[in-house]
């Protein structure tokens, strides 16, 4: 066995080569199956909930709320598709809630509704056939409500169907949720004034953060279905489209089932698909989501007023679903203030994402990312596999994005570690990995292994990490380079690189750079050429 390495003189090499010998020899694992497309989302879904098995953290075994035999259609109640129906479907879900409980539909149809206000004990039916729209202005969405607005407490519009501190509800059906025609008025106004950590001082009370259109106040677009503060969710087989910012996006919820789902956001600023933030115990399955923006996103407050709050996303289990359109299929941050962790995705396509899976946090927003595994993932015609960006644009983060000089590490710095991939196929891809890490608080203990990709560009970068882990991973690149910058403590074991060059080139720069090592590699990976401004030396072990 040969072993090319690549280090710091005086490090301690002996004893970190040791350990890479031991992983090395390891025994093949049997073939793992990887979904097709055909496999998953909506198109996918079967009428039961599987049990959530070989789950690498503690979650419970999440059961759909049930609901009394009691069932109230609105045409009995008088709903009529000329007029407004939003008097009507609050109206029945209250009746329905204060009767103990049952189920409110909305039948086939076309309706319009200003904001529907889900109760405990209701599940409110959206039948196949029906669509119901939602108002352009923001007239529509008032009085405001208790919400956050990108990580931060307000109040404001809410959502187009919004639920505050209830237990056991649901939104089911087959119909669809419209938002309003994109030549409405609501879609042309400022969403905020600028980035919303500036618009919205830490200092201000709750209680004078208003910010609903009346009296000059700021106006922050509505979700389109977001309960707060509540238990025992389902959201199932709806389909959502032309959002005005946020489709699904429970907030400090506990024991959220979300299944079935369909979303068209594309063209939509901020039209995430699901947003999950601060909230715990969360099943993701079976859904379909095509997104102006990020598809699948995990998120927990941000900067001060997230480290006020405090409340962390864990427990989530994401399976059989497909990314199509948006900027991550899987998106980690970047509100990140509350910590997210403990996050099990598996089973996953992504098909023409820009990024598969993506994690995103910014030097101000602070808490993390930690225990994150990912598993059984194909991906097709997407621009990147895996990409971390902790430092943001210029444009939005002003002086904070320039990687230099390194920050003094304070309670709104962010950490990123634990992170588990494995088990992939990138059949076609831009890149196969960026990660640009904060050099205050570098990217720590990544390892992706088990995989196969064939991309145009190989390691675009490997910028401030300590700790990130390459093994058993066929690379199929066009181009032949990797650029690592502070890096220290890679290895790539049982790598395997093709290129039309017939070698790889890695240039390694930064003070910080160390045990960087090729263990096991390909035919190629000897005629691998090593260039940077760092003392470094080769050595080949036989």
């Amino acid at each position: 066995m040969k072993i090319i390495t690549l280090f710091r003189k005086n490090s301690f090499l002996v004893a970190f080569s040791s350990v890479l010998l031991l992983v090395s020899c390891k025994p093949e694992a049997a073939p793992v199956s990887i979904p097709t497309i055909r496999q998953v989302g909506a198109q996918a879904m079967p009428e039961e909930i599987a049990p959530m098995e070989n789950i690498p953290f503690d979650i419970p075994q999440l059961q759909r709320p049930q609901f009394p035999d009691l069932t109230v259609t609105i045409t009995e109640r008088g709903a009529v598709g000329d007029s407004l129906i939003t008097d009507i479907v609050n109206g029945t879900i209250d009746e329905v809630s204060g009767k103990g409980g049952g189920t409110v539909i909305i039948p086939a149809g076309k309706w319009k509704s200003g904001r529907i206000v889900l109760k405990s004990n209701v599940n409110l039916h959206i039948a196949e056939g029906a669509e119901v729209e939602f108002p352009g202005e923001a007239e529509g969405y008032l009085p405001a409500v208790f919400t956050r607005v990108e990580g931060i407490e307000v109040m404001g519009p809410g959502a187009y169907i919004y639920a505050n501190s209830q237990d056991n509800i649901a939104i089911t059906g087959k119909g669809t949720i419209y938002g309003p025609p994109m030549d409405a008025e609501i879609r042309f106004r400022p969403n905020g004034n600028s980035v919303v950590e500036n618009d919205i001082p830490v200092t201000l009370p709750l209680e004078e953060r208003w910010y609903d259109d009346m009296e000059g106040r700021t106006f922050y677009r509505p979700k389109s279905i977001s309960p707060i503060n509540c238990t025992n969710v389902l959201i199932e087989g709806v389909t959502l489209e032309r959002s005005t910012t946020w489709n699904v996006a429970p907030i400090y919820c506990e024991n959220v089932i979300i299944r079935g789902i369909t979303v068209n956001s594309i063209d939509i600023p901020s039209g995430d698909g699901i947003d999950i933030e601060s909230c715990k115990n969360v099943l993701i399955e079976y859904c379909t989501l095509n997104c102006g923006d990020d598809c699948f996103t995990l998120k927990a407050g941000r900067a001060d007023d997230g480290i006020r709050v405090n409340r962390p996303t864990e427990n989530v289990v994401i399976r059989y679903s497909l990314a199509k359109e948006g900027h991550g299929g899987v998106t980690f941050g970047s509100e990140t203030a509350g910590v997210v962790k403990n996050v099990y995705a598996h089973d996953r396509v992504f098909d023409g994402t820009i990024s598969a899976i993506r994690f995103k946090t910014r030097r101000n927003r602070g808490g993390g990312v930690e225990n994150i595994y990912c598993e059984r993932l194909r991906m097709t015609g997407i621009r990147e596999a895996f990409t971390w960006d902790l430092l943001g644009s210029a444009e939005f983060m002003g002086e904070l994005a320039s990687r230099y000089p390194p920050r003094e590490i304070d309670r709104l710095t962010p950490a990123l570690k634990d992170i588990y991939i494995k088990d992939f196929i990138a059949e076609s891809s831009e890149r196969v990995l960026t990660v640009n890490g904060i050099p205050e608080s570098p990217l720590k203990n990544v390892v992706i292994e088990n995989g196969e990709i064939t991309s145009n560009i190989l390691i675009r970068a490997l910028n401030d990490v300590d700790g990130f882990t390459l093994r058993n991973v066929t690379i199929h690149s066009q181009v032949n380079e990797i650029n690592i910058l502070d890096g220290r403590n890679i290895l790539f074991d049982q790598v395997q690189i093709t290129t039309p060059q017939g070698e790889v080139a890695v240039t390694v720069e930064g003070d910080k750079s160390e045990n960087i090592v090729f263990i096991d590699a390909g035919p190629q990976q000897e005629r691998i050429e090593y260039t940077g401004s760092s003392p470094f030396t080769v050595q080949v072990n036989p």
